[in-house]
């Protein structure tokens, strides 16, 4: 069984060296793509110096093997397919250091938000129409939970801010 390397067992030499970190860097993103603020807490978290770390990034940055865009996108889609909302998916991608502008973009792809939080609903509550404003509230709960916009959720739960049980 091999061993693995613990944080503290890296040599003063091998902290700096970058060599080490681009090693440990491609076995990383051999398992999943990173955000590269991500990996770079991971390599500084091993016991890399900061500055190994930044070069590491900015060379597989450089070379395509490090693509923020192509993370972003994947994220996006993955969480998506889970049935997570976009709110929800913008705020883990910009807590990961990922930019807005990436992350937009992203949001954008071909995912129909309104039509997912529909069949989520279905999918939780079943097809009947809720009858009080008590059980549509309930999944408009659950919904907001999930990372949906307001008009993604008065889309899904055909919530009318009008609506009374009297009506």
């Amino acid at each position: 069984m091999p061993q693995r390397r613990s944080r503290s067992s890296l040599s003063p030499e091998g902290r700096a060296d970058v060599a080490t970190a681009r090693l440990v860097a491609m076995r990383l993103l051999a398992g999943r793509d990173f955000a590269a603020a991500e990996l770079y807490g991971r390599l500084t978290s091993r016991g890399f110096e900061a500055a190994a770390a930044q070069a590491v990034i900015e060379e597989f940055t450089a070379s395509g093997a490090l693509n923020e865009s192509r993370y972003a996108q994947s994220y996006v889609a993955w969480h998506a397919g889970r049935g997570q909302g976009p709110l929800r998916i913008a705020a883990d991608l910009r807590r990961q250091g990922v930019e807005a502008a990436l992350v937009d973009a992203a949001l954008a792809q071909q995912v129909d938000w309104a039509g997912l939080a529909r069949r989520l609903c279905r999918a939780k509550f079943g097809a009947k129409i809720p009858g009080s404003w008590r059980e549509k509230a309930r999944q408009m709960r659950f919904l907001q939970y999930r990372g949906f916009s307001a008009d993604h959720i008065r889309a899904a739960t055909g919530a009318d801010p009008d609506w009374t049980e009297e009506s």
